[in-house]
């Protein structure tokens, strides 16, 4: 279960780390990797879904086994993100360097898988007691 809580916890800082700036390098983006960005929607639709994500993965690194389940869903979000960058990076449709992340996202996805495992027969509910 350790192994589970700080995998999880790693995730979560790293990501909040990485995708709250975000929030304020909007119109950097499009100056620094142009086109500019044409939804800003879409982009602060993204911003704020995955930012969600990183405190879901601060909640399953708080208590694993309680939120096992939320594994599941949390490894679909980093195998479709990398997938989708390795994807457009092949049609030439996104920055190269932009697999840096999708590096990251594949990593953490592979360690969300081992941490599922390695949490599958602590299932007993004694996870509930420090709530």
């Amino acid at each position: 279960m350790k192994f589970a809580k700080v995998v999880f916890w790693v995730a979560g800082i790293w990501g909040v780390v990485v995708i709250a700036p975000l929030y304020f390098i909007f119109d950097l983006i499009g100056k620094r990797d142009p086109p500019v960005i044409t939804h800003p929607e879409f982009y602060y639709g993204f911003v704020g879904c995955a930012l969600a994500w990183q405190i879901a993965f601060l909640f399953v690194g708080r208590d694993p086994v309680r939120f096992r389940p939320m594994m599941i869903p949390s490894m679909v979000e980093k195998f479709t993100y990398c997938t989708a960058v390795i994807v457009l990076v092949i049609q030439g449709k996104t920055n190269q360097r932009d697999l840096v992340f999708a590096a990251t996202d594949l990593t953490l996805g592979v360690l969300f898988v081992a941490a599922f495992m390695k949490t599958k027969d602590s299932g007993s509910g004694k996870g509930n007691a420090n709530l």
